[in-house]
């Protein structure tokens, strides 16, 4: 759900008003939005009767909805497009923008893969080092395929020993892509095109004769209103007819997410089916063998992934241990009673591994800190690799064939930085990293504690003037996600220093419903305990006023996606806690939600609307459903795009009328519905540039910081 790296990290914003304030000062009041018809349409949904005034733009691509959308967009346009300051803020924006971007590391033979944005370039640029020490050369630049519709490298995957590349393409944001596969060595096309390749995992053939891959239905394999659904693995060789590519496994659940893997020796097909929530089933297929399916892990609550060394299958998982360890699972023998410990549960939280020839390298979190251990493939400890404070691990790979590794890490005041490692050697070095001109010194980050509602102590990481004054007075950005798993850890953002330079301060809880603590954490924040993340949150905002860092009137909230759930929630259970709410891409009707595109998989982390406990403590937050006509609400700003194929551009539509026509309300409830975007994958760099000056043109705006 999450939205790309860049967008994600350049979008900054969010907050909510003063019940019972006194009349806004006109500086900050704005005209009345368009008026938005309402209908009579009620749900009855387990004997409760649910109004839903604005179902009519549901059907968003209907004439009188875009006439709608299109009267929205010419009212926030007008209220934020010229704002005072705004030019001098532009241009520090592009300045800061400018900055190269790195990520997208992949080592696979002696060829190395990245992806990097120079300044220029409207989406990261897929590289190659044909062989140690060459220079890098463009494999795939999405960003000057199309002057109209802008075109997404949804995602890539080399062959083992670096000569083929398959990857996605979509357009205007949709991400349904389209795979292609390339020749490195020349950058020739082969002929194979595979559409609706939406988020495909690609599993090489070692001898890259050819690969498994997944795919959704093509058009009429099933019935469209379950195109998002029946994702199935196929396999192709290469230059074979795609339409003959065989059916290599599909699950009897519509909604689960199969993905391949082989095996280093490509005897073995391993089988992963994602069911949601922090659950996946685990097969085995050898395919020299029988070739029959057998079961390495099924109908356990928890993950189960890893890498196949031949038969040795090192598994990772948190099953009987919620912060993770390691088993060895022998393939040819691979029923649980079989499995042996291999890196036991510890205190710190594993969240993934790297193997290169004779160790494992672990991806540890330690108060949602990334550390890495070193150990042996005979289990042996062999000690950290330490790393600067507050760091995070980017992206690593390794060759299992080799001793070499790369790593890459950022902080909040650091730049993507990479590293090389060689075991044999046990050394470290800087390998690639990016000049900043931004002087970060006056700037510190730190880690702080509070408590929860229920006492529960969560950490939270401030970034802030070295010099701040706690009295109340500082502009505050308090931002968070609590879902899925999803670790919230130290990151660079480059249009950050927008926000640091004019003294703000970003404040980034590890809320409930995350990774950051381990598989607990993530249970302690789904389905009927969803109420725990809000609460985190909330009482994040609570501390941040009580500790002197900001006031009401000087705070703002943000959340993208399921963070943009989080932020419906926040603004509609305690309007008067803050003074701006930036809302972006996210899911408001929870009675509905499963109804649009392929919602139906986040039910294992939210509920069904459909059981009548579920339904219970969905209703009891939905944002939407919980607008109150006498409340003061914080501006508001809403962003949703036509492309997005995660989060139906509905939610912000709906939530935007609703909030409109709350009489009470004097500050802005704003709607910016994006053309030829989607929820991330594909956004040109340059619409993200607009949408972080729009972004802090309200926020500026509205907590009386403009020049």
């Amino acid at each position: 759900m999450l939205r790309s790296v860049v967008a994600a990290c350049a979008v900054l914003i969010g907050a909510a008003t003063i019940a019972g304030a006194a009349t806004l000062p006109e500086a900050l009041a704005a005209p009345r939005p368009p008026t938005t018809r309402t209908v009579s349409d009620v749900d009855t949904v387990h004997g409760n009767a649910i109004p839903d005034p604005y179902r009519w733009l549901e059907d968003f691509e209907s004439e009188e909805a875009q006439a709608w959308i299109e009267a929205q967009n010419a009212h926030t346009d007008a209220l934020i497009r010229h704002r005072p300051g705004r030019d001098a803020m532009g241009e520090r924006i592009d300045e800061l923008l400018e900055i190269p971007a790195l990520w997208g590391l992949s080592m696979n033979g002696d060829r190395f893969f990245f992806l990097r944005r120079d300044p220029g370039d409207e989406q990261g640029v897929l590289y190659v080092r044909q062989s140690p020490g060459a220079d890098p050369e463009v494999l795939v630049d999405p960003g000057r395929m199309s002057e109209v519709t802008p075109v997404g490298l949804d995602w890539w995957r080399p062959s083992d020993d670096g000569e083929f590349l398959a990857y996605g393409l979509s357009e205007g944001g949709t991400e349904q892509s389209t795979l292609h596969v390339m020749d490195v060595a020349t950058h020739e096309l082969l002929p194979e095109r595979i559409p609706d390749t939406r988020g495909a995992s690609v599993a090489w053939r070692p001898d890259a004769s050819g690969f498994y891959y997944v795919r959704d239905p093509h058009p009429g394999e099933f019935p469209d209103q379950e195109r998002f659904y029946h994702r199935r693995i196929f396999y192709h060789k290469l230059g074979t007819d795609p339409a003959g590519d065989s059916l290599v496994y599909e699950h009897e659940n519509m909604y689960a997410w199969p993905g391949p893997q082989v095996s280093t020796d490509g005897r073995y097909l391993i089988i992963y089916v994602y069911l949601g929530a922090g659950r996946n089933d685990l097969y085995v297929r050898d395919l020299a063998g029988d070739g029959e399916t057998r079961v390495i892990a099924e109908g356990l609550p928890s993950t189960f992934f890893g890498t196949a060394i031949g038969s040795d299958f090192y598994m990772m998982t948190r099953h009987e241990a919620s912060n993770g360890k390691i088993l060895k699972v022998d393939l040819e023998h691979p029923d649980p009673e079989n499995w042996v410990d291999f890196v036991p549960e510890s205190d710190d939280v594993l969240r993934s591994f790297l193997y290169i020839d004779g160790h494992l390298v672990l991806h540890y979190l330690r108060n949602a800190q990334s550390e890495l251990q070193i150990f042996s493939t005979e289990g042996d400890d062999l000690g950290e690799l330490k790393l600067p404070p507050f760091a995070s691990l980017l992206d690593w790979t390794g060759d299992w064939r080799g001793t070499e590794a790369y790593f890459g890490f950022s902080s909040y005041l650091i730049p993507p930085t990479f590293y090389h490692y060689d075991a044999a050697t046990e050394q470290l070095e800087e390998y690639m990293t990016i000049e900043l001109p931004v002087d970060t010194d006056p700037y510190v980050a730190e880690q702080v504690w509070y408590e929860s509602r229920d006492g529960t102590p969560i950490s939270m990481f401030l970034v802030h003037r070295k010099d701040i004054k706690l009295d109340g007075t500082n502009p505050t950005i308090l931002t968070g996600y609590g879902g899925f798993s999803v670790s919230v850890t130290p990151s660079f953002s480059r249009s950050r220093f927008v926000w640091l330079e004019r003294g703000g301060v970003l404040a980034l809880p590890n809320l409930r419903g995350g990774g950051e603590y381990g598989e607990a954490w993530h249970l302690a924040g789904i389905l009927e305990k969803k109420q725990n993340v809000f609460d985190d949150f909330i009482t994040a905002a609570e501390w941040l006023i009580e500790n002197g860092y900001t006031s009401r009137p000087r705070l703002a909230v943000q959340g993208g996606s399921n963070g943009g759930l989080l932020i419906g929630a926040f603004i509609t259970q305690r309007p008067e806690l803050a003074a701006v709410a930036l809302c972006d891409m996210a899911l408001l009707d929870m009675v509905r939600y499963p109804m649009f595109y392929g919602a139906t998989i986040w039910t294992p982390e939210y509920g069904h609307p459909d059981d009548p406990d579920q339904f219970e403590w969905l209703y009891a937050y939905s944002p939407y459903h919980h607008v109150d006509v006498n409340a003061a609400y914080p501006a508001t700003l809403l962003t949703t795009a036509e492309s997005d194929t995660r989060v139906h551009p509905s939610h912000a539509m709906k939530m935007a009328a609703r909030l409109q026509a709350v009489e009470t309300s004097e500050r802005p409830v704003l709607l910016d519905f994006e053309r030829r975007a989607g929820h991330g994958a594909g956004r040109q760099m340059s619409t993200i540039r607009d949408e972080i000056l729009d972004s802090y043109s309200f926020l500026f705006w509205q907590l009386g910081m403009e020049e």
